[in-house]
């Protein structure tokens, strides 16, 4: 197939070797489109967000006086069902890495093959400048100006960087406010006593810890034979490395955005969460090595997990990765073209939007006993996100080895396969 099927007529193609999410993403989608021979009438479309919204965002201070910021909402499809995806609040939260992590969770519903299309959002600021009433007033702001784009019907948010379940319940409230009567399907990944679901808050770490159980399986590791380094150690970071190092893993590498810490012999995660709960960060823990966050994703393993943010792992440290698997806890870390250099240097990548796809399950979970209003024990919700997860793998990792495909390339065939088929059954309105 040629290039002109390849990037839709008029549109230029991204510079894969830049750092951008959105040209990351845009290029993933290019290179399945062409792999799979995608009809370039679809193709054009999937390139595209259906909707995007930025809104003003002011709130009072605590002072008495106004501070407004740039906040962001957007669609990039819906066609499977209603946009799912979450809320993060960031300074550096700009429109085109909305756009991209918005593509990122159409693919990664598509893939687990829940009914929900893509969405992302949030609000330009650094929540640690604000206090939590500051932080709530914000938050009621901003889902006032998303009103006309939200609802369970419609796009259902969730929490994600910096935002958690009572800025989930803060905006379930305000839209409750708005409708007259309550509406906890608005929203997942609030508190259990207004409709959450047993098992949303680590339902993300336990579906990255489910893929690797399944990576280590197909490539003939045993669980207590590996090696553990993990970027990041927010909600998805913390809690997976006392997963993992709990299912007998050796962790021996964690960082979070002070820096990181190193040790051989294994890491005591649960010793350092409670380190990091009197301290504020993981540095500074007694018995391990301090190493830069740089210095972690080169630490010699067998696992590395980025479980922080997007490109940490670019064409300049590509070559230098140690690790024999690279799992991505976090969404879009590696760059396309690093994402070339590791698979050509022998090593597996197991790519986001199968690894850490284990959060919007369990939310769809929640959506679904919301409608019915009828409860799962938190054993039956981590049973499903089992199962879900390693019939997911089974499937990319099938696909990969009867296409000679890598895994990203046999994750973006299935998830753009299924929506770019659900494009064509509807048909093109009007």
């Amino acid at each position: 197939m040629g290039d002109e099927k390849k990037i839709p007529e008029g549109q230029t193609p991204p510079d894969a070797s830049h750092d951008s999410p959105w040209e990351t993403a845009l290029a993933q989608l290019d290179e399945a489109a062409e792999l799979m021979g995608l009809a370039p009438g679809v193709h054009e479309i999937l390139r595209v967000p259906k909707r995007s919204l930025i809104v003003s965002v002011p709130f009072r201070m605590d002072d008495g006086s106004t501070r407004v910021y740039q906040g962001t909402r957007v669609h990039h499809n819906v066609t499977r069902g209603p946009a799912k995806g979450g809320i993060r609040y960031h300074p550096d939260m700009g429109f085109d890495e909305t756009k991209a992590l918005a593509m990122w969770m159409t693919w990664k519903c598509a893939v687990v093959d829940i009914p929900f299309g893509g969405a992302k959002g949030g609000v330009a600021v650094d929540p640690r400048e604000h206090t939590r009433a500051e932080l709530e007033r914000m938050t009621r702001r901003y889902a006032s100006e998303i009103l006309p784009f939200i609802g369970p019907e419609r796009d259902i948010p969730a929490p994600d960087m910096n935002t958690d379940e009572e800025i989930m319940a803060w905006i379930m409230d305000t839209y409750s406010q708005n409708q007259g009567y309550s509406v906890p399907g608005v929203v997942t990944g609030k508190p259990v006593s207004i409709g959450g679901s047993k098992g949303r808050g680590g339902a993300t770490s336990r579906g990255v810890m489910y893929t690797i159980f399944s990576t280590l399986k197909r490539l003939g590791l045993g669980i207590e034979e590996v090696s553990v380094a993990i970027q990041g150690h927010g909600k998805v970071g913390g809690f997976l490395g006392q997963l993992l190092h709990d299912a007998g893993c050796r962790v021996v590498a964690i960082s979070d955005v002070g820096g990181g810490l190193y040790k051989e012999r294994g890491l005591d995660p649960e010793a350092i969460n409670r380190h990091k709960r009197e301290a504020g960060s993981v540095v500074g823990y007694p018995g391990a090595d301090p190493i830069t966050n740089e210095e972690l994703l080169q630490v010699d393993c067998d696992v590395l997990i980025p479980a922080a943010i997007e490109s940490v792992i670019t064409v300049k440290n590509a070559d230098r990765i140690r690790a024999r698997v690279v799992c991505e806890a976090a969404n879009g870390p590696i760059t396309f073209e690093a994402d070339r250099i590791l698979v050509d240097r022998g090593i597996f990548v197991v790519p986001d939007i199968l690894a850490n796809s284990g959060g919007v399950t369990v939310s769809y979970f929640e959506w679904v006993q919301d409608i019915q209003a009828y409860f799962w024990t938190e054993e039956e919700v981590n049973d499903r996100l089992r199962l879900i997860m390693e019939r997911s793998f089974d499937a990319v990792y099938d696909l990969a080895e009867a296409k000679g495909l890598t895994m990203r390339q046999a994750a973006h065939w299935i998830g753009v396969g299924r929506v770019a088929e659900a494009h064509l059954t509807r048909g093109l309105f009007p």
